[in-house]
């Protein structure tokens, strides 16, 4: 194949499906020139990678973006290594006590218990907006309420809302988004600007405790935990809630406006919303390093390569879901996508996740009933090495 993965073209996010079928068919192992590792495509080989943590490692995964230019690496410093220490990009044993720590804080019952937060937050916003009869679901709907939620678990200050939700667009635009070298500066300074405002909070949870996670993980600090592990855990936790989150929410309100089935009925919001994660993931995969030689499909993967699991490719994967571009709103194994990882590293706030997914497909659906997409508006998403999320979705009710 001569067609490679190219960040920068619009295709890459939006409409990647053919490339990845004929990767799955002609090349499983597929080495991307652009961007420096080999991909692996389909979903027994995605699963597998995740599962086997001493061949493919998470050690420095996520560590920096390999499109920074010497001099934005100097100006972040030693915080060019950020998320070293983060609970996704370490292997064990590290990992083990990582992960105990953050569980600490997503039981059962807490997650549970913030549901009902989340409900009215939703129905708080709708209370505000339902009169206009049109939106921008992406910057007026999608996000608000997971910006909100999230700040409360943290203990982010409300506000403060605004200035975290600006600044983890700017982490997430150097770190995951390839940018020109004057831009990658301005955004470092915003991501130290960042760094300081989490690294504050801690301090201020140390002397003042409140019933918040960073009060929380800072109790941990010493213990279990070192201050720099709580300041990325907690960094990356606000990313996911401003970010990861609200992003699949837009994703999926688009797939089921376009595919007709809008509002959802109640029995299947839970299985819609992991369709809409597996056919429209807001994460495209996730990077490791290969610990040792890796032979795979006639294809030899060198000791210290870099190596990208696409679950985007996984989930398309027609072996484990026959026609896999059709939306089966009812497909039985939909939650079969990697969407959340697997293994060790299954991600630590996913039932979380599906909880606001399916919360807000109940409440959108009960008070936006005829919800649909203003009509002649190009649907755009922003471009990224592993995430998909749109730049608006202009809707009307």
């Amino acid at each position: 194949m001569t067609e490679d993965f190219d960040v920068g073209a619009d295709w890459h996010v939006a409409a990647p499906y053919d490339f990845l079928r004929r990767l799955r068919a002609e090349s499983p192992v597929f080495h991307s020139e652009h961007l420096g590792a080999y991909v692996l495509t389909r979903h027994p080989d995605v699963r597998a990678a995740y599962g086997d943590p001493r061949r493919f490692s998470s050690k420095g995964s996520l560590t920096i973006s390999r499109s920074l230019t010497a001099e934005t690496k100097e100006r972040l410093g030693e915080h060019g290594s950020f998320l070293s220490s983060f609970v996704a990009n370490v292997d064990p044993p590290d990992h083990t006590r990582l992960r105990r720590s953050v569980s600490k804080a997503f039981t059962p019952r807490a997650v549970a218990a913030m549901e009902q937060a989340f409900r009215r937050l939703n129905e708080d916003l709708l209370d505000r907006i339902a009169a206009r009869k049109q939106a921008d679901f992406v910057a007026e709907i999608g996000h608000e309420p997971s910006i909100k939620l999230t700040a409360r678990f943290i203990g982010v200050p409300e506000p403060d809302e605004a200035f975290v939700q600006a600044h983890v667009k700017d982490w997430f635009q150097l770190f995951l988004s390839p940018q020109p070298p004057e831009r990658q500066l301005e955004l470092a300074d915003s991501f130290l600007t960042y760094l300081d405002y989490v690294d504050r909070l801690v301090a201020a949870r140390a002397k003042e405790p409140q019933d918040d996670f960073t009060s929380l993980m800072t109790s941990l600090i010493g213990d279990e935990l070192s201050h720099r592990e709580v300041v990325e855990l907690i960094s990356t936790i606000l990313l996911g809630g401003n970010d990861t989150v609200p992003n699949q929410l837009g994703n999926t309100v688009l797939r089921l406006l376009r595919e007709g089935v809008w509002p959802v009925p109640p029995e299947l919001v839970a299985n819609a919303a992991e369709e809409c994660m597996r056919i429209d993931g807001a994460s495209l995969g996730s990077f490791r390093y290969a610990i040792t030689d890796i032979s795979l499909h006639n294809v030899k993967i060198p000791a210290g390569s870099l190596v990208l699991l696409s679950t985007d490719s996984a989930a398309h994967d027609e072996t484990v879901f026959p026609d896999p571009e059709r939306f089966l709103i009812d497909r039985p194994n939909a939650a079969e996508h990697l969407v959340f990882g697997y293994g060790i590293h299954f991600c630590v706030g996913a039932a979380l996740g599906r909880l606001q997914l399916r919360t807000a497909l109940d409440v959108l659906g009960r008070r936006l009933p005829h919800l649909g997409l203003v009509p002649g508006q190009p649907i755009a998403y922003r471009r990224s090495l592993v995430g998909r999320g749109l730049t608006s979705l202009p809707v009307r009710w």
